[in-house]
């Protein structure tokens, strides 16, 4: 299987003025596929977000390569056909709605690269059906609630149809209401078939995740399963990221119970896991 985002060798530096610079990507390679949901993490200053940016070509390397779907980023003609590819939903909803009405706002990508009105609304609903914002489509976007202007913002992404959708810190500024919505659309597009990538510092977002990559000072130090992952609990908080609640939690309970396993990362593992330890050990006292 082709790869649909492959980086190679990425390098890129931020000129601060004409005396000084930062190094913020150094060397960095790996490949995204076709159907992954891959989360990337790293501390505040670990280089995530400049990373992100890199994917669909908002910014492009100083030396190395990013290919998207074969296209390579530095290729100015092929801007359109990369950004069509890949999708971005970014921290603050309310710089990418645009428009006074939802289903509106919906339709100003579609609008400005010409697809025509009768495959237009069919988009739009599709869109608002998957981020279950249809009710919502009169509405003006200032009346809504942070994570339902996620999803419009999303809404707008996916209208594009996009093979794959970028999100940098979109949950960051939500609620944990908001949060859920817009997690629950993620999960939901990446079961059509869409691949998603996510930059969070929320350890429990990047769980969600079949995929996890770790950025440290503007390498990759970590790729692999949340399981994988999580099980090196100290090499994270040496990272200065933490590990999600059930794995702490799972833990704690192990450490009392040995039979109890510590490598538990979601909450449907942790309640599995109790019940058939429960079992086992009301069979002992049988």
């Amino acid at each position: 299987m082709e790869p649909i985002i492959a980086l190679k060798d990425v390098s890129f530096t931020y000129k601060i003025n004409e005396n000084s610079s930062v190094s913020v990507l150094k060397n960095v390679s790996f490949s995204i596929y076709p159907g992954e949901y891959v989360a990337i993490i790293g501390h505040n200053g670990s280089g995530k977000s400049t990373l992100s940016k890199h994917l669909n070509g908002l910014l492009t390397p100083g030396s190395g390569d990013v290919w998207v779907q074969g296209h390579n980023t530095k290729d100015e003609s092929k801007k359109l056909a990369i950004r069509k590819a890949v999708g971005m939903v970014f921290q603050h909803p309310d710089n990418q709605i645009v428009a006074t009405i939802v289903e509106e706002d919906v339709a100003f990508g579609l609008e400005n690269i010409g697809v025509p009105r009768a495959e237009m609304k069919q988009r739009i609903d599709e869109a608002l059906e998957v981020v279950k914002m249809t009710e919502f489509r009169k509405r003006p976007p200032h009346h809504l609630s942070g994570g339902q202007k996620q999803r419009v913002a999303i809404a707008g992404v996916l209208a594009m149809q996009p093979d794959c959708i970028v999100f940098d810190e979109s949950t960051s500024m939500l609620d944990t209401f908001g949060r859920n919505e817009v997690l629950q659309a993620m999960r939901k597009m990446n079961k059509m078939g869409m691949t998603i990538i996510t930059v969070t510092h929320r350890m429990s977002e990047a769980a969600e995740a079949d995929r996890i990559i770790v950025v440290e000072d503007g390498k990759i130090v970590m790729d692999g399963t949340p399981q994988e992952i999580f099980k090196h609990k100290q090499v994270l908080m040496d990272l200065q990221l933490d590990v999600p609640a059930i794995s702490q939690m799972a833990d704690i309970i192990h450490n009392q119970i040995p039979s109890f396993s510590k490598e538990l990362i979601q909450e449907d593992e942790l309640i599995n896991e109790v019940n058939r330890v429960s079992q086992a050990r009301s069979g002992e006292m049988v």
